[in-house]
């Protein structure tokens, strides 16, 4: 497969020659060579956008439309090569990479449905002196940061919308997981979008390269899904230039379990909150508050589950649970097990990291967690499950809110009215209300608190690609 930058269409080596290794997480080997990415190359790609920008923007949305269609046609074909080079360089299940192609393709098939959707709206003034005229177009070139723990389905859920809606990207993909990007820019190619209209700029100089973008007047927005430390400094470098932001940052999504709940439905909840993608996802279960009557039986049939589960390379077709993405990646998820050991929590599975190569660390579940503990405070990032015990209603409330980050949160009740309750009084953009998955590409995805600005998905998704122009009018 192509490993050089991708810019106006073509594949292009790094202006500097340089070039980094992407490293497979299952051994620490070396699986490919990508084109390093410099400031002078982001605004290669930046000039490409721009370029390719006002014929975009003029391309009947049915055409538009249709070149996302294909790039899910295509994706889907290839859905099996797909999850392997995922697998590969991001170290995953198989059975994971897999559901991330099908949920990476549909962003791309709905916005395909979106794209000739984006309508405008006609009223008139409460005065009557003239005609309100609202159009939606296109904000323009936009910079997508993308994370490596989904590298293909948070590339499609940021240039799906943007592509619908009239704009050009550029990708900046995660050093970690370049060569997804890579191929969804081949595919996209394929599919009959122009050149110049996606370009894709691995870098391992994320900083300077984005920051670069970030300082031309010709980009208009910034899409960026990661951590809220660097978000922070994203939304200030674009606030200079009062770009156009979306984030998505980070997690630490409470799943409450009343005494009502059915067990058997929680405990199934509990494991696609927690596991799936290894638990390396943003809307992963990171704390878990279940009432008291009910603690001991839940922990216990969660560490069997969890127990049960195979550990291998990801491209192993019978591994469960990959590795991690990388050594700093376990190495912190191994310092927040043993911070929680330390403190009196008791690990009834799991609980230390395996030796050998390979950057693994065993599913656990941690029972007797200090409520102070920083694995209650942090993105977990693993496939590690702290349970902690509650007594009624609203001390669950309080320790779920008890968080700077709101993106996600699960419930579990056999109460229909207080499902609804709690749902309405945790703060979070989204709640699992007896469900442990919550993504799709037809609902508003995003966060409060820190956990970001705007949504991703959804007619919302769409709308963050397009500005609003009145036009006041008579006739």
């Amino acid at each position: 497969m192509e490993t050089d930058l991708f810019i106006a269409g073509k594949w292009v080596p790094a202006s500097s020659g340089n070039r980094f290794d992407v490293l497979d997480p299952a051994t620490g080997d070396v699986v490919a060579s990508v084109a390093d990415g410099g400031e002078s190359d982001a605004i290669a790609a930046v000039d490409a956008a721009a370029e390719a920008g006002p014929a975009w923007a003029a391309t009947p949305p049915r055409v538009r439309s249709e070149a996302l269609r294909r790039a899910w046609e295509l994706m889907t074909e290839r859905a099996d090569d797909l999850a392997k080079l995922i697998s590969l360089e991001n170290g995953k299940a198989l059975v994971d990479a897999k559901g991330e192609v099908t949920y990476a393709a549909e962003f791309f098939r709905w916005f395909a449905e979106e794209a000739v959707r984006g309508a405008g709206e006609l009223n008139t003034a409460p005065s009557g002196a003239n005609r309100i005229l609202v159009t939606r177009q296109p904000v323009g070139v936009c910079v997508l940061v993308t994370p490596w723990n989904f590298p293909a389905a948070m590339a499609t859920r940021k240039i799906g919308p943007a592509l619908a809606a009239g704009c050009t990207v550029v990708l900046k993909p995660a050093s970690d997981t370049p060569l997804t990007a890579l191929a969804m820019a081949a595919i996209l190619a394929e599919a009959g979008v122009p050149s110049g209209v996606v370009n894709v700029l691995p870098s391992r100089s994320s900083g300077k390269t984005v920051g670069r973008m970030l300082k031309d007047p010709r980009v208009r927005k910034l899409s960026f899904t990661g951590s809220t430390e660097v978000g922070r400094i994203l939304l200030a470098q674009a606030a200079e230039g009062v770009i156009n932001t979306s984030m998505e940052l980070g997690g630490n999504a409470p799943f409450v379990v009343f005494a009502d709940a059915d067990l058997d439905a929680a405990i199934e909840g509990a494991m696609i909150a927690k596991m799936r993608n290894g638990g390396e996802a943003c809307t992963a279960a990171n704390r878990f508050y279940v009432e008291a009557s009910v603690a001991a039986d839940f922990s216990q049939r969660l560490a069997s589950r969890m127990s049960q589960l195979k550990v291998g390379p990801g491209t192993d077709e019978s591994t469960q649970v990959g590795p991690l993405v990388n050594e700093d990646t376990v190495a912190k998820v191994d310092s927040l097990v043993q911070g929680a050991l330390e403190s009196g929590a008791k690990a009834e599975t799991g609980g230390s990291r395996p030796e050998g190569a390979g950057f693994y660390y065993p599913p656990t579940v941690l029972t007797g967690v200090a409520p102070d503990a920083a694995i209650l405070r942090e993105e977990i990032f693993g496939p590690v499950a702290p349970i902690v015990t509650f007594t009624g209603e609203d001390e669950a409330v309080r320790l779920a809110n008890d968080t700077e980050y709101g993106l996600v949160a699960y419930v579990y009740t056999g109460d229909l009215a207080r499902g609804l309750r709690v749902s309405e009084r945790i703060e979070a953009g989204m709640v699992g209300l007896n469900r442990g998955l919550v993504s799709d590409p037809a609902a508003p995805f995003g966060g409060v608190k820190q956990s970001g600005i705007g949504r991703e998905g959804g007619h919302e998704g769409l709308l963050e690609y397009l500005e609003s122009k009145y036009i006041a009018v008579n006739w």
